[in-house]
C-alpha cells in the first residue's frame, strides 16, 4: 500500500505548560488516523519561536524520544508568520496541517479535515468560528470589523473568523512558498493562492493552559500589515480626502469673494489648520507604512534565522 505522510507544524512561543497536553492529545487521534488508514504516517515539526521558557528544553526531550517529532529553534522572536514559513518549507509531509500547541485548534477535527483533502474534493480544509465565546467584546467588534473592511477594499476575499489551522495539499503548500514576501500576512495569502477550501464550522475553544500572547494592540497592527498587504485602497482615500479639502477651500473662497463676508474667526481659522494639518499627517502616515514595506523588501532580509535543530543539536551532543 502506498504510504502518505502527513506533516503537523506547530509554531511555538512560550508554550510548556500546554505542551504535554497538546502530545497526549495529538498522538492519540495520530494514532487512530493510523488505524483506520493503514500507510498513513505522521511528523510532528515544532516551531520554537525564540522561547524563553522551558518549550526548547521539552521539545528536545520529545525529539530524542520519537523520530517523527522534530523542531526548529529561532535564534530569537520573529513572530508567528515567520514561524509558519519555517514550517512549510522544512516540512517533507504529502499533506501540511498548520495549527496551535493551546488546544484552540482541536487535533479531533483532523480526521475530518484529512477526509475532505485526500477525497480529491478540496484542497484545504480549514476552520471557522461561529462564535467568540470567551473573547474580549471590544476585541470581537474589531476583529469582525476588520473582516468587513479588508474584503470591501481587498480584491482577495477573506471568509470571516478563519483560523490558521488548516489541512493543505503539497501543491497548495508549495503555490504558498512560491510568494516570498518579507511582509507576511497568511490568511490573505491562503485565499490569494486560490485552491479549493471546506471550512468546518467550531465553536470557539479556550487555551487549555498558558496564557496567550496576543495582545490587542498586537491584533490591531497585525490587522494594519493585512490590510496594507492586500490593498492600496488607503492610498486612494489619502488622494480623496485631498480632493475635498481643496474643493471646500476654493468654496469658501468663492463664498467669501461673492457675498462679501470678512474672513471668519481665529478659533475657527485654527481648527481649520489643526483639521487640515491632521489629514496631511495621516496621509503621510499611510504612505510612510508603504514605503517601509518596500524598504523591507528591498533589503532582501532572512524572514528567520535558525539557531538549533534536532539534527543539529544531536549532533553536537554527540561530539
Amino acid at each position: 500500500m502506498e504510504k502518505e505522510l502527513i506533516t503537523v507544524i506547530v509554531p511555538c512561543y512560550n508554550e510548556e505548560e500546554v505542551l504535554p497536553l497538546f502530545r497526549t492529545e495529538i498522538l492519540r487521534v495520530a494514532k487512530e488516523m493510523s488505524e483506520k488508514n493503514p500507510g498513513l504516517e505522521f511528523e510532528f515539526l515544532f516551531i520554537d519561536d525564540g522561547s524563553k521558557d522551558g518549550t526548547l528544553d521539552i521539545l528536545r526531550k520529545y525529539s530524542a524520544e520519537d523520530k517523527r517529532f522534530r523542531y526548529i529553534s529561532f535564534s530569537r522572536n520573529f513572530g508567528k508568520e515567520a514561524g509558519m514559513l519555517a514550517g512549510m518549507e522544512h516540512s517533507k509531509g504529502d499533506y501540511v496541517v498548520i495549527m496551535d500547541a493551546d488546544l484552540q485548534h482541536p487535533p479531533s477535527f483532523l480526521p475530518e479535515m484529512y477526509g475532505y483533502v485526500s477525497s480529491g474534493e478540496y484542497d484545504c480544509a480549514s476552520t471557522q468560528r461561529t462564535s467568540r465565546k470567551g473573547e474580549p467584546k471590544l476585541l470581537s467588534f474589531f476583529a469582525r470589523s476588520f473582516y468587513k473592511v479588508i474584503n470591501k477594499i481587498s480584491q482577495t476575499h477573506i471568509a470571516e473568523s478563519t483560523s490558521d489551522f488548516r489541512f493543505m495539499t503539497r501543491q497548495m503548500v508549495d503555490a504558498i512558498l512560491s510568494m516570498q514576501e518579507y511582509n507576511r500576512f497568511s490568511k490573505g495569502i491562503f485565499s490569494w493562492v486560490g485552491f479549493r477550501t471546506k471550512y468546518i464550522e467550531y465553536e470557539n475553544v479556550e487555551r487549555a493552559a498558558g496564557k496567550t500572547t496576543w495582545s490587542f494592540w498586537k491584533l490591531l497592527l497585525y490587522s494594519f500589515e493585512g490590510i496594507t498587504a492586500f490593498s492600496t485602497a488607503p492610498l486612494y482615500l489619502a488622494v480623496i480626502m485631498g480632493i475635498i479639502f481643496l474643493l471646500l477651500a476654493v468654496a469658501m473662497t468663492v463664498k467669501t469673494l461673492v457675498c462679501g463676508e470678512e474672513m471668519w474667526g481665529t478659533p475657527l481659522i485654527v481648527t481649520l489648520i489643526c483639521l487640515v494639518g491632521g489629514i496631511q499627517l495621516f496621509c503621510m502616515g499611510v504612505l510612510g507604512q508603504y514605503l517601509a514595506k518596500t524598504y523591507m523588501e528591498v533589503k532582501g532580509r532572512p524572514k528567520y534565522i535558525i539557531g538549533e535543530t534536532n539534527e543539529t543539536y544531536k549532533k553536537r551532543k554527540d561530539i
